[in-house]
């Protein structure tokens, strides 16, 4: 979708892994970088994009170019986010701040009560917040979603979930090792899966963890019409063997009844799919965000009751 007038966009974290995704989506919907902000200085990842665009590595010159920008009568519609998840809320309210649009990668923010407060400021500026939940656009989760909502009134479906993506020793030096700034594997790895099912399966009716670690954490989650059974790791030794001989590094499973839903392919596209639905004002919101961190949240601070009642098979082997 390219669209007649260009909206100028900021983002904040463009040195990130997830930024590359971001700056294709800008640029396939026809639109603008003016200007980008990260204290990694790595970045020549933007001449493919927006070589003409300025970039800061401190905040506050970010800050006041933006404000001069706007002064000078060049405003920025939209502030794309990719930096670390404990610093969403702040940048969040950067871009309200500037009368601008926010688009943040998930986890839109780490607690519950930030998107809370969040709503106020957008219902006081009148500007939006979106955030990124591209597994519901992903054709094969929207088939999922019709077939359950077109399924047997009332039927509980049992799931099986595993998603294992190792990560080396930088991990942990990292503020994704932190899970002060990450929210842990639950909320790292595990928030667009969380969304997704609670998407399709409905509200939370309980949540209880099995087993929670720094590179691990497994669970018990039941929504409306869901039974699942979820395993979360970083941690190459849980990755099967048949996998690992494959030379894989990556091991991500959902079964629903038995069957395996596939969806490995297909994520190419996802993030500028997500920004044509914003530009068109029907992109993902706060309301929509609100679920998935109630549950990462509650997972993240809950005592683990160790191999007792419906837990992930995997975990025999752990």
């Amino acid at each position: 979708m390219m669209i007649d007038t260009p909206k100028n966009f900021g983002m904040i974290g463009v040195a990130g892994y997830i930024a590359v995704r971001h700056l294709k989506a800008i640029k396939d919907t026809g639109n603008n970088l003016l200007a980008s902000l990260d204290k990694f200085d790595s970045v020549g990842l933007i001449d493919s994009f927006f070589p003409e665009s300025d970039f800061f590595v401190e905040f506050e010159r970010f800050d006041r170019h933006i404000d001069k920008l706007k002064r000078n009568g060049t405003k920025i519609d939209y502030v794309s986010i990719c930096s670390p998840n404990y610093l969403h809320d702040s940048h969040i309210r950067f871009a309200l701040r500037h009368h601008a649009e926010a688009i943040c990668e998930k986890p839109i923010v780490l607690n519950p009560w930030n998107v809370d407060a969040l709503q106020e400021i957008e219902n006081e500026t009148g500007h939006k917040i979106y955030t990124i939940l591209q597994l519901r656009l992903h054709p094969k989760i929207i088939e999922l979603r019709e077939k359950i909502l077109n399924g047997p009134e009332g039927k509980i479906y049992d799931i099986d979930m595993s998603y294992i993506t190792s990560r080396g020793n930088w991990y942990n030096i990292s503020w994704k090792g932190d899970i002060q700034k990450s929210g842990g594997v639950a909320t790292n790895i595990g928030i667009h899966f969380f969304d997704m099912l609670s998407w399709i399966f409905g509200d939370v009716k309980n949540n209880i963890v099995h087993l929670s670690e720094p590179d691990k954490a497994a669970g018990y989650l039941e929504l409306e019409n869901a039974r699942i059974r979820w395993f979360l790791s970083i941690d190459y030794n849980d990755i099967p063997d048949s996998v690992r001989k494959a030379g894989k590094r990556t091991f991500r499973s959902i079964s629903v009844e038995g069957e395996e839903i596939e969806f490995s392919e297909g994520f190419g596209e996802l993030h500028t799919e997500t920004y044509k639905e914003i530009l068109a004002g029907r992109g993902f919101g706060l309301k929509e965000a609100k679920q998935s961190v109630e549950i990462a949240y509650t997972i993240r601070n809950a005592k683990a009751v160790g191999l007792h009642g419906d837990y992930h098979p995997i975990l025999k082997n752990i």
